[in-house]
């Protein structure tokens, strides 16, 4: 069984500030143009309500799920999520302000190093190359760090599924439980879906008890 959750990549989000034109003190100022007049409401259209989902075909001994659905909706699959987009969140950040270090840097170099002597220059280039590597190798460590987070919690959210998809199947009489978009499934009835149940039961079934951490030893013991 394949367990998904959102994979979250590694990115840097950069805000780029609005820029405004300023006017010169003294100067003319076009008069502005009236404001038009407001134009009639469009009206309010209610939103189309979903279709009532299809009751299960009475007698089915075949079902299917969609995994990632399950991810996405139960509570499970959500903290998992919030998980690591926090430390995505964290790298990123850590990341962000690496980048601005060599930036700084780089523009120093660029601006003031026809005039800095040679030695100094030399020395501002070794640091750049550092901190270049040390990019790289934060960027690599990261990624890494956020793909063990994401496989760890794909585990543990395999282990709290597969016995909740057992159950749902014994309760329902079912002989045969597919994840339908992995399945090759070419087309399939729309009530056999028991993906709803499924994070019904997840949601209910108590959490497994979280053992606590072995105490650390003092150095030297």
């Amino acid at each position: 069984m394949k367990a998904l959750i959102v994979v979250v990549a590694l990115s840097v989000a950069l805000a780029a500030s609005p820029s405004y034109a300023q006017v010169p003190a003294g100067a003319a100022q076009a008069p502005k143009p009236a404001a038009p007049a407001p134009a009639a409401p469009a009206p309010v259209q209610a939103p189309a309500q979903p279709p009532a989902p299809k009751p299960f075909p009475q007698g089915a001994k075949v079902a299917y799920v969609v995994l990632q659905r399950i991810a996405n909706e139960s509570a499970d699959g959500r903290v998992a999520t919030t998980r690591i987009q926090a430390l995505q969140q964290k790298k990123a950040a850590e990341l962000n302000e690496r980048n601005k270090q060599l930036t700084t840097m780089q523009q120093k170099l660029e601006k003031e190093g026809s005039v800095m002597s040679a030695s100094a220059a030399a020395d501002l280039q070794k640091n750049i190359e550092k901190a270049t590597l040390e990019v790289q190798r934060f960027t690599q460590d990261a990624q890494a760090e956020v793909q063990e987070l994401q496989q760890s919690l794909q585990q543990e959210f395999q282990q709290r599924l597969e016995p909740v998809l057992q159950q749902v199947a014994t309760d329902m009489g079912l002989q045969f439980v597919f994840n339908g978009p992995d399945a090759g499934l070419v087309w399939a009835d729309a009530a056999l879906d028991i993906s709803a149940e499924v994070i019904k039961k997840l949601d209910s079934a108590k959490p497994p008890a979280v053992k606590p951490a072995a105490p650390t030893k003092p150095p030297g013991q």
